[in-house]
């Protein structure tokens, strides 16, 4: 058998998880007063509800090695192969743990590790699409094979409602914040090397969405896989993107998720995201 890890980075919730028989090891994110859970998408909306009252961003902690190596352990006991998808090396040493771990099992050569390259709703593909593979059958050479192909055509984006949690992470001057948010200035983010990238600017949203669309419209789709859309607290927003998409594009494959706090830290409430693959 093939274990699949990944870490809480992909908003897949524990029950989902037990769905695809996939294990879950979290970072954590730590207020000034406490630490919480992201275990569920009512965990995510508590997380963004306590967000819009507190002056200081909460930190995100990356897993220890001993989280990890507590799974490779039954999965040794098990003699089980382990695959482990962690969100991008770039946003995270979430990767480092994982490998630390590994060297400490006296499992290496059953243990596959990989940078999904991906966060959020584009990793939360990546570990389903590995997930379904294993089920159909696939050994681990097929599935990395896979992987290695599919996370380089996947493009992940969205914007941000508000530039107040950017400029509380010391990504903006305040005094630029203040002007955008005067003018309703959103930010359109994409995941790169290096975590998240900006990549301009629009006023108002619906400026913001046109913006994302040309990101779909530079490569032909790959419509057998599926468009994911994301939202932080308000469903809404995104829901009405999906459609519109889904009409401008013809799509007949998407989902609709919450996006969590590993990622929503530096979003924000009332952002959309988009998630989708080319050819």
């Amino acid at each position: 058998m093939i274990r699949i890890i990944t870490d809480n980075a992909s908003d897949i919730t524990v029950e989902e998880a037990k769905k695809m028989t996939v294990e879950i090891v979290p970072l954590t994110i730590n207020f000034e007063d406490e630490s919480v859970q992201q275990k569920t998408a009512a965990d995510f909306d508590n997380f963004y509800r306590k967000l819009e009252t507190v002056q200081t961003l909460p930190s995100t902690s990356r897993p220890s090695p001993e989280d990890f190596l507590k799974h490779f352990e039954k999965a040794k006991e098990a003699g089980d192969e382990v695959l482990v998808l962690t969100i991008d090396a770039g946003s995270s040493g979430t990767l480092e743990s994982a490998e630390l771990a590994r060297g400490l099992s006296g499992y290496s050569e059953k243990i596959t590790i990989m940078d999904s390259k991906q966060a959020i709703m584009s990793q939360r593909l990546v570990v389903e699409q590995a997930a379904k593979l294993r089920d159909a059958g696939a050994n681990m050479q097929e599935i990395v094979v896979y992987i290695k192909d599919l996370r380089e055509r996947i493009v992940v984006c969205g914007v941000i409602n508000t530039l107040k949690y950017l400029k509380m992470g010391g990504r903006v001057p305040k005094t630029m914040a203040f002007i955008g948010e005067a003018i309703g200035i959103k930010p359109i983010i994409i995941l790169g090397d290096n975590g998240l990238d900006e990549l301009a600017k629009k006023r108002g949203m619906l400026a913001g969405e046109k913006r994302l669309w040309q990101e779909m419209d530079k490569f032909p789709l790959d419509k057998e896989l599926p468009t994911y859309f994301g939202y932080t607290l308000n469903r809404e927003i995104s829901e009405n993107y999906r459609q519109k998409t889904i009409e401008r594009y013809d799509l007949t494959k998407t989902g609709i998720f919450p996006i969590g706090g590993v990622i929503g830290t530096h979003v924000g409430p009332n952002g959309i995201g988009l998630a989708f693959v080319r050819k």
